[in-house]
């Protein structure tokens, strides 16, 4: 049995279409670069044990410490349960030093020269700094939720409701925002200068001076002007407020206008700094 082969038929192969990628400084670009780096960072950090635990295991641990150690004494003292003061304060030193880790983290890819290889690759430039706060943004809420479930354990409860307890979770993260830009900018503005790691222990100070670690009353009087209106006890007096009930319009005011001045302060910073650490190795 013979095959008979025709030569008169033209032998056609059709290929698969190439779609076209999006444009490097497209929005479309700018949102799926920034996605698969916000990915790229979350392992990185889920991977690195000291991340892990400044970040997630070191805030839930300091929870239960201040309670076991001051938390029924003060309890006893002003008759209100001491976690709905320690409760917000967590929260907001975990976003605080999970930023600071990321900060150093940052640094260490600017001094290894990643950034300058991520810059010129054809991604969108301004996918680096964006998923960077994408990235805060997921482990920041991560970090509440795991609070608020230790806090939980304790007795604290969403006494005033549902909306009021999402817009409490809500707090730390536009706090947290704000606070890592912040240190996004002082990162990628000093390679040499140890600006991040002053800022470690100016936050530490901060913790022993605000209404969670004791109420404002409990403070010397020349001291009470400040503890009342730093950042942190604005914020944690909106969460109480949010949770068991009190004034809370006057500390959320102040809590947005602290975060919203902390972003529109050093965010042009941040993002001048961060092209010339791209284009500048350390």
């Amino acid at each position: 049995m013979t095959t008979e082969y025709r030569s008169d038929t033209p032998a056609t192969v059709t290929f698969p279409e190439v779609l076209e990628p999006h444009p490097e400084n497209s929005f479309a670009a700018l949102f799926s670069h920034s996605l698969l780096q916000t990915r790229r960072l979350l392992l990185r950090w889920a991977r690195d044990p000291y991340t892990m635990l400044q970040a997630i295991v070191y805030p839930s641990l300091m929870l239960l410490m201040f309670w076991a150690v001051l938390g029924i004494s003060i309890t006893k003292a002003t008759g209100v349960n001491s976690v709905y003061g320690t409760v917000p304060m967590i929260t907001l030193v975990g976003a605080m030093f999970g930023s600071i880790a990321g900060g150093l983290s940052l640094k260490k890819e600017w001094a290894d020269g990643l950034l300058s290889r991520f810059w010129v690759l054809p991604v969108h430039r301004a996918s680096g700094l964006l998923s960077r706060l994408m990235a805060e943004s997921v482990r920041i809420m991560l970090t509440t939720v795991l609070i608020i479930a230790v806090g939980f354990a304790l007795g604290f409860r969403f006494n005033q409701g549902v909306l009021a307890g999402i817009a409490l979770m809500l707090l730390p993260l536009l706090f947290g925002l704000s606070f890592a830009t912040m240190v996004t900018a002082l990162a990628v503005n000093a390679a040499k200068a140890p600006l991040v790691e002053i800022l470690s222990l100016l936050c530490t100070l901060l913790l022993f001076f605000n209404s969670g670690f004791v109420p404002t009353g409990a403070y010397p009087t020349w001291l009470q002007p400040f503890v009342e209106n730093q950042p942190m006890s604005c914020a944690i007096d909106a969460m109480k407020g949010l949770s068991m009930g009190g004034p809370v319009a006057e500390p959320l005011l102040k809590t947005v206008a602290w975060s919203l001045a902390g972003l529109l302060i050093f965010t042009y910073p941040a993002v001048r700094g961060y092209r010339r650490a791209a284009g500048n190795p350390a």
